[in-house]
């Protein structure tokens, strides 16, 4: 092991000579001093990410399309599409208190109907949306309202006529 060791030392030229005058004051200094990095910031980077992000949500919302509905086409359209709405929701709150075993099926028929103009007035929108305000499409939008409206009426009097058997048109037998 030492002739490997004297073989290392004698085949390298190691520098042997004594440091300058004062080298020692001068490597305490240094270590006592405190080193001073530039220290790296990050909030610049969470500001610029936050900025980013804020601008992201907003270009997608702006370049996501709002879809135009019957209440975009006119005022009178709003109002119309409004009172079709509300009563349709009233209606349907009567129905669901006349829920019972012996209209339940009655109920489920009708909103099994009512689901499926809705679907179709999906339909209607997108039309309204790809084609512009065209006067059938809004007629149809409209009759589909009406429809509803109709399904609602009628099986309310199936209601009326299950809970009072002997109630036909406002007479009664006896």
């Amino acid at each position: 092991m030492e002739d490997k060791l004297h073989q290392f030392f004698s085949e390298n030229n190691f520098d042997f000579k004594e440091p300058h005058s004062g080298h020692l004051e001068r490597f305490e200094r240094k270590l006592n001093s405190t080193i001073k990095k530039p220290k790296t910031s990050w909030k610049w980077l969470s500001v610029a990410a936050s900025v980013i992000l804020v601008l992201g949500f907003w270009l997608g919302s702006n370049h996501q399309k709002r879809q135009m509905d019957l209440a975009d086409v006119s005022p009178k359209m709003q109002e119309v599409q409004n009172y079709f709405v509300s009563t349709i929701n009233n209606e349907i709150k009567v129905l669901e208190k006349n829920r019972s075993l012996d209209t339940e099926t009655i109920i489920e028929n009708a909103l099994n109907e009512l689901e499926e103009l809705e679907d179709n007035y999906k339909i209607f929108v997108l039309e309204l949306n790809k084609n512009g305000k065209q006067r059938r499409i809004i007629s149809a939008m409209i009759k589909n309202y009406q429809r509803r409206l109709d399904i609602l009426e009628n099986t309310l009097k199936q209601i009326d006529q299950i809970k009072n058997p002997n109630l036909i048109k406002n007479e009664i037998f006896i």
